[in-house]
């Protein structure tokens, strides 16, 4: 039976994961899209489903979970006395919604075969910022709203243009204003920041330690460069309509490595 202890970590609210506090805390949703963070003895070792996790010297940890997620993940815990532990963790699955569209012009379906080049080439860019490692822990600032304004995109919807599947919504899209402020969700490096990417517009990625991302698009302007520390609530661009979109807005994504998880878990209903 889990142990109703609580402690807490570098600010942060932890609740055991397994028998005896000493051993292993987290928080966080064990579900598709959640980011957990946890604490663990210093010198402990983690794998996750047998791949390394990297632990802070202070005994921190993160990983995350992506939008399509199995039912079941394998942690293993060797800890510095060289005992281990091994579990099987349910990872709750999730309904996303759907939406058709048929009888579309090709244009708006496949993107013309001239730009397909410039695609590849922004894609890997985007992912080289992603893989940037930050052996600092600036996730454990804790997480805000980048923005505030009408929800009028969730993370997991897809749509299926033409009867063909595309790409699903893996950000939260809040509608505001051209030009309303845009903030740091936490403390972080800045990675990318392109003015004009075919897809996303003027793009920023703020790395937040440990390969945990935060990406602000279809932004307006930007007002950090490559580099550049940055902290959380301190503005950062502003929302704009670049990109592939219909009307202005701010689409804020998160990974950590390659899975895409939701920012909607990290932070509390928008006031």
């Amino acid at each position: 039976m889990k142990m109703q202890i609580w402690m807490i970590c570098a600010g942060l609210w932890l609740w055991p994961l397994w028998a005896g506090a000493e051993n292993l805390n987290w928080r966080g949703e064990w579900t598709q899209g959640g980011l957990i963070i946890g604490q663990a003895p210093p010198g402990t070792r983690l794998e996750l489903d047998g791949q390394p996790v990297p632990v802070t010297p202070e005994g921190v940890f993160v990983f995350g979970f992506h939008r399509d997620a199995p039912p079941q993940v394998r942690l293993r815990a060797i800890f510095p006395d060289g005992r281990q532990e091994r579990q099987s963790l349910p990872i709750a699955q999730r309904t996303y919604k759907t939406q058709r569209l048929n009888g579309l012009p090709p244009s708006k379906v496949t993107p013309p075969p001239a730009v397909l080049e410039r695609i590849r080439r922004e894609n890997a860019q985007v992912a080289a910022a992603r893989r940037q490692e930050i052996p600092t822990p600036y996730f454990l600032s804790g997480f805000a709203w980048p923005t505030t304004g009408r929800i009028s995109g969730v993370y997991g919807s897809q749509r299926i243009l033409n009867g063909q599947p595309r790409q699903p919504h893996y950000g939260v899209d809040v509608a505001a204003p051209i030009g309303t402020p845009v903030r740091a969700p936490a403390d972080g490096i800045v990675t990318l920041a392109e003015p004009d990417l075919y897809y996303s517009g003027a793009t920023l990625i703020i790395d937040h330690g440990y390969r945990v991302s935060s990406t602000l698009m279809h932004l307006d302007q930007i007002h950090v460069h490559v580099g550049q520390k940055v902290h959380k609530g301190e503005i950062v661009a502003s929302v704009g309509k670049s990109g592939r979109v219909t009307g202005p807005h701010l689409d804020w994504r998160m990974n950590w490595r390659e899975a895409r998880t939701d920012p909607t878990l990290l932070v509390p209903p928008m006031k």
